[in-house]
């Protein structure tokens, strides 16, 4: 295969011309540059308690320079051995050193150019190319002072995409917006290439407060803030940098009301939730670095639904999709709790220890803010079961369930659910009983519980029921899955899970029926509900998508963009043609910005599938099984694709190379066996 050919610079300067020229980039470039940033050493002169929180923080210590007081592992020349190779750990001249035979080309010194976290592990960065920045998979448990690997089941060469080296692990694309402030990735597709910068390491005050530049203009001269002269580049950002005062609040507020929509539609709950979802979320991003703080979750992210392999049925956590999937599936979210009611921003602790923090509201005497809760004594055995002081009578044993993530690393599920060990009986989602009692059947937990509260209303059918039972049989659950989608108090992300569930399945009558949800409220169920309208005819599609083009949020602009692709459209009205043209730009410009995604060269290529690009689909499958070899299935398109247009021996050709990365692929064995060669 020519490699040659299969540069991605190729693919976007076709996108380019695909998506039009659209008028996005330049409207970006008229709008007023944001207030600069100024760094938190300048906050900290001022805001002294704040920082005295902050320092030390997980924040601020999510990034940190390699340094006798940062490095907190045994660099002291031992050796931790994992399948077959074997790293070592030493200092010299200051510089902190792994030698490691964990690499293609055979063993390899790296110098630790960064520190990432503090506890209950510690992770090392290494820079394998200039400006290409890996997370070494050997890292230190602070708790038991050792080495141990991240993954110790797994037997990853050094040409598999999740291997430390690998685009999955690469600091510049997969980690480093959430562990800096103000950081731009800056990769060039043409080079493959990143000359990645930041304001600074770690999370500082302005990666949440936003550029300081105009409040500290006003700090030191007391006059007061121009609104006109930074708006509609951080709205929100704006108001967190405006003095205290309620008039200047109100006149930035009234002025943006006028040019702006991204402000109105979000409530201050919302916005402080949103703000800390950026990173604490398991999302697809649409930028290269760090959206201006402010900006709304929906214009920056897809968030990943309650997809099998992330949660269990219920909605419960599997894998590593941090809080705000879990948190918006609760009562707490929908009530309008946020998290600064029960974390401190600047130290990332909870604010009480064990149940006094719960019980801030569930109590007695409850909370003014939230007159819906129930004022009881939840504290007791009477309502625990558990002797008091016990770890079974502690309110996150129950409620919080703990999963392990990166060896060591407890996180808690914040969708504060009731335990439901009957709905383990016929889903197999885990329960809270059963974490702890794991000697015992989930019957007996199951008994239990009912034994406990005989009556409860709580026991009652659950969405669990049916999306467990639509992941074994998908056409069998369908009309559930309908049901799911327009039973409007189930919380948005389960609705658009079960519309996303529904997409193969789609049909006119489907898409008919469900298009009331087009004009839904939440965002995610707009985005979900855009892909069910690939069922509807042309003609239909495109009328009922093309108000979408404009929506407020990008999200579903972009959705609404994808559901264009491919459509013979004769003529559309100026107005709306604009707003297809400016979705499209916004499209192209999160895929440029992911151009380092194995993930994203899979859209690409999807792109020149349904244009009928082969030389598009080509390059991009081709991009994509270089960056991760194990990506199978772009090898079998490329395969097809060669094939279908007549090119035997380069069909040959690719399933070879296709055997020499993944020989005990069952279906590019038997593709081999069919083509032959």
């Amino acid at each position: 295969m020519n490699r040659a050919a299969l540069k991605p610079h190729h693919l976007f300067l076709f996108i380019i011309v695909f998506l039009w020229l659209s008028p996005f980039a330049q409207a970006e470039d008229s709008l007023p540059k944001p207030p600069e940033y100024v760094g938190s050493e300048t906050c900290t002169s001022c805001h002294a308690e704040a920082a005295e929180d902050w320092k030390g923080s997980h924040h601020a210590l999510a990034w940190t320079a390699p340094s006798d007081e940062t490095v907190v592992g045994l660099f002291d020349g031992r050796s931790f051995s994992h399948q077959g190779t074997t790293s070592r750990f030493s200092k010299e001249d200051g510089r902190f050193l792994i030698d490691t035979s964990d690499v293609k080309g055979g063993p390899q010194q790296y110098e630790v150019v960064g520190v990432a976290g503090i506890e209950p592990l510690q992770q090392y960065i290494v820079e394998t190319e200039p400006g290409r920045l890996q997370s070494f998979d050997v890292v230190w448990d602070v708790e038991q002072n050792r080495w141990f690997h991240l993954y110790p089941d797994q037997e990853l060469t050094a040409d598999d995409g999740l291997h430390w080296s690998g685009p999955y692990k690469n600091w510049n694309a997969r980690c480093a917006e959430c562990h800096a402030t103000g950081f731009e990735k800056n990769y060039d597709p043409k080079t493959e290439m990143y000359q990645s910068r930041q304001v600074e390491i770690g999370v500082g005050c302005e990666a949440c407060h936003g550029p300081a530049q105009a409040h500290v203009e006003w700090a030191e001269t007391g006059v007061p803030v121009d609104v006109t002269k930074w708006a509609g580049t951080n709205d929100i950002g704006l108001l967190i940098n405006l003095p205290s005062d309620d008039s200047a609040e109100a006149e930035l507020r009234g002025y943006l009301a006028g040019t702006q929509q991204r402000l109105s539609r979000l409530s201050q709950t919302e916005t402080q939730i949103q703000q800390c979802a950026g990173c604490h979320s398991r999302r697809e991003p649409f930028e290269g670095g760090n959206p201006l703080p402010g900006t709304p979750f929906h214009d920056a992210y897809r968030l990943s639904n309650l997809r099998e392999g992330l949660y269990h049925p219920d909605g419960q956590i599997e894998d590593e999709v941090y809080a705000y999937g879990s948190f918006l599936q609760s009562k707490m979210y929908a009530n309008g709790v946020t998290c600064t009611n029960c974390h401190n921003p600047h130290t990332a602790e909870v604010k009480l220890e064990g149940n006094a923090l719960c019980g801030q509201c569930h109590s007695p005497a409850g909370n003014p803010d939230f007159p819906s809760l129930a004022l009881k004594e939840y504290d007791d055995p009477s309502h625990t079961f558990h002797a008091e002081g016990s770890t079974g009578a502690e309110c996150k044993s129950c409620h919080m369930i703990e999963r392990t993530y990166m060896g060591v690393d407890g996180r808690r599920d914040h969708s504060f659910r009731i335990p439901r060990p009957d709905l383990s009986l016929q889903t197999q989602a885990p329960n809270a009983c059963n974490d702890c009692h794991d000697d015992q059947t989930y019957g007996w937990a199951a008994d239990a519980v009912a034994s406990w509260y005989p009556n409860s209303a709580k026991r009652g059918p659950h969405f669990s029921q049916i999306l467990a039972k639509g992941r074994n049989d998908l056409r069998g659950q369908g009309e559930a899955l309908v049901g799911l989608a327009e039973y409007d108090a189930l919380p948005a992300i389960v609705r658009a899970t079960a519309l996303d569930m529904l997409v193969p399945l789609t049909n006119p009558a489907l898409a008919t029926r469900l298009e009331p949800l087009l004009s839904n409220p939440e965002p995610l169920i707009r985005v979900a509900a855009i892909s069910i309208q690939r069922g509807a005819p042309e003609t239909e599609r495109s009328a009922r998508l093309v108000g979408l083009l404009g929506d407020p949020v990008k999200a579903v602009r972009i959705a609404a963009a994808r559901g264009f692709l491919g459509m013979r459209i004769a003529y559309m009205p100026e107005k709306m043609n604009q707003d297809l043209n400016v979705a499209m730009g916004e499209w192209q410009t999160s895929l440029a910005a992911k151009a380092d995604f194995p993930e994203a060269q899979l859209v690409l290529a999807g792109i020149g599938l349904t244009t009928r690009r082969m030389d598009v689909a080509l390059n991009a499958f081709g991009e994509a099984v270089e960056m991760d070899p194990q990506l199978t299935q772009a090898w079998v398109m490329m395969i097809r694709i060669h094939d279908a247009l007549g090119d035997r021996q380069a069909a040959i050709e690719t399933v070879h190379n296709a055997l020499e990365k993944n020989p005990n692929d069952v279906q590019l064995n038997l593709m081999r066996a069919d083509i032959g060669g």
